[in-house]
């Protein structure tokens, strides 16, 4: 199984100061800070320009010390149907069992829906806690287990909220024409219903033609 990380960690979580701020901080003055400097009692960060850096987490930890990470790993797994549980079952042992090797603290979210669907429950809830902070890393077998279309958007959303994202198999999946058949029925259900109305003939008859080509696909 190819194992493929997305790093998308952007920003550093040191505080980083100049030297009147070190100073005020440390109740010295500038004088005698930079006089720690040059008895290596004390050492800087540069920025690109040259200027003094301080971290203030290291050199006063009781007091700008880094809070504990309490973010949480979560994997979501998502099958199309309810023929495919055992599918759905399969996605989540996987995911259980890389996470438990990494030794992570994680949590399995799981859909029962289609791709397209964007208001899944689990989806949702998902979003929802990388919104507020609560993850530190995304966890799926495949990329389009999480949406058929638009999981680069989750990706930025991702980035922005500083989220690693492992995507345990960057292959085809074994479902994904299975799945497309199904998205691509579902899609033609809800249109050809407001065309022509959900009892109309001209309806039914759509969809007894593309349910066959499913069927067709799915047989091949």
């Amino acid at each position: 199984m190819k194992t493929v990380l997305i790093s998308l960690k952007l920003f550093s979580m040191e505080r980083l100061v100049g030297i009147g701020e070190a100073a005020k901080a440390l109740g010295v003055s500038i004088t005698t800070l930079r006089r720690w400097e040059a008895q290596g009692k004390l050492i800087p960060e540069h920025t690109a320009g040259k200027h003094r850096r301080y971290d203030l987490a290291k050199i006063k930890p009781e007091t700008y010390h880094s809070a504990p990470d309490e973010r949480r790993t979560m994997a979501y797994a998502r099958v199309s149907s309810h023929d495919q549980k055992d599918d759905l079952e399969r996605q989540k042992q996987v995911l259980e069992l890389y996470c438990a090797r990494q030794g992570w603290t994680f949590e399995i979210v799981s859909d029962l829906g289609s791709g397209m669907n964007y208001q899944k429950k689990g989806l949702r809830r998902l979003l929802g806690e990388i919104l507020e902070g609560h993850v530190n890393r995304l966890v799926i077998t495949h990329k389009d287990r999480l949406l058929r279309f638009g999981a680069e958007l989750v990706f930025a959303i991702c980035a922005a909220k500083e989220v690693e994202v492992v995507i345990l198999n960057q292959g085809e999946d074994t479902t994904f024409e299975e799945d497309l058949a199904k998205d691509v029925l579902e899609i033609i259900t809800v249109f050809s219903a407001r065309l022509y109305g959900s009892c109309s003939r001209k309806n039914q008859k759509l969809l007894d033609g593309v349910k066959r080509a499913v069927e067709e696909v799915q047989g091949c």
